[in-house]
């Protein structure tokens, strides 16, 4: 049974809090923004959690790290940065038109982030706990990962605060993912006078790019998918330089070997082009062993609080939870705000199931203190 009756939080109440979030835009790598939303969300938690969160620091802006104080036994982890650029709550400010509630990263993190604060909140004993809201996540958490592993293996236990799948179901298993960049380097001449003296990054480039395209296998779940490409200077100048970004995710370990392989197999069809990859993985599978006894915690706590039955799936897109579960750290993902349209203009969350995933995540908190003393 969960520790403590724990009462539920309080909608209104959370969604002010959410507005105080999304009305600062934290786009990753724009310093002042990242920063001046983790001052915000610092204050946030010291009014709702009654002590003071700890700033960390990095070339990405500040993570905002809070402890319960005790031996850590479960890491809430979550990014308060966002996809979307400056300029975007002007477009679409922070909206509540009955249960459901719209501006930029809103889904996609901050009304998670809101839910697990008030879900600590909730609880009298605060011991065990700890909260890592991250500024880097959107652009591949280069400059969190090692304090996210660092924290989680002295934890035991990781909740990710990423958004629920369809219907609120918690993430089980994610994709491994990464991103891989082809450089064409051919060479430049005027388009009408002397084309032959060029050499066409652009028609290279297409070759290279129908190759790539078979390289997923949908039997297995990988799928590697061309995305962005840029190339050329004007359109009298045979282009010399092209340059593809192409989109990898794996459920196999064995397939993120084979699809390395594929990408540095890559030859020219025109010898006197030359090709350079970059990139490659960044986020290893998030295997379903991950969440072999977190996910039925959840379900159970659930049950125990009279919640919707939860159900639990595996999912395409990469997350912190990834690193963590790599790391050997038991990790269960998907506990942030139900709604949809994650990196989209329509963007949303639902907010009327705001105060019953924050009561789940400290019904969730609780046993995991419980279990692990």
């Amino acid at each position: 049974m969960t520790q403590e009756k724990i009462a539920t939080p309080d909608r209104e109440l959370m969604i002010g809090d959410v507005g105080r979030l999304v009305n600062i835009e934290s786009p990753s790598l724009d310093i002042e923004a990242v920063t001046q939303s983790a001052h915000e969300l610092a204050s946030l938690i010291q009014q709702r959690l009654g002590s003071s969160a700890t700033l960390i620091s990095s070339i990405a802006g500040p993570h905002v790290h809070w402890s319960g104080g005790g031996e850590s036994k479960v890491l809430i982890v979550g990014h308060h940065d966002t996809v979307f650029p400056k300029g975007a709550l002007a477009a679409r400010p922070f909206t509540v038109e009955g249960n459901k509630a719209t501006g930029p990263g809103i889904f996609d993190m901050k009304a998670g982030i809101v839910q697990a604060i008030h879900g600590v909140a909730a609880l009298v004993d605060k011991s065990g706990i700890e909260i890592l809201i991250t500024s880097d996540e959107e652009v591949g958490s280069v400059h969190s990962r090692d304090l996210i592993i660092e924290r989680a293996k002295a934890c035991g236990a990781v909740l990710v605060l990423e958004p629920s799948a369809d219907g609120g179901a918690l993430k089980t298993a994610r994709k491994g993912t990464g991103t891989f960049e082809l450089h064409v380097h051919g060479r430049a001449s005027h388009a009408g006078l002397e084309p032959e003296k060029g050499v066409n990054a652009l028609v290279e480039a297409s070759s290279q790019v129908l190759r790539i395209n078979t390289f997923g296998n949908a039997d297995v779940g990988t799928t590697v998918t061309p995305t962005v490409a840029v190339v050329g200077t004007a359109d009298n100048v045979v282009p010399a330089l092209a340059k593809i970004s192409i989109d990898v995710r794996v459920i196999e370990a064995a397939e993120r070997e084979r699809v390395e392989a594929l990408m540095n197999s890559l030859a020219v069809e025109n010898p006197q082009a030359r090709l350079e990859i970059k990139g490659g993985f960044n986020r290893p599978p998030m295997p379903p062993t991950a969440s072999t006894w977190l996910f039925p915690l959840a379900v159970e706590v659930a049950r125990e609080l009279g919640l919707p039955e939860l159900q639990g799936v595996a999912v395409g897109g990469g997350s912190d939870g990834n690193f963590t579960a790599a790391a050997g750290v038991a990790t269960l993902d998907g506990l942030g705000s139900v709604g949809g349209g994650a990196h989209a203009d329509h963007e949303w969350v639902d907010v009327n199931q705001m105060p019953s995933r924050a009561l789940l995540i400290a019904g969730l908190v609780s046993r995991l203190q419980q279990n692990r003393q």
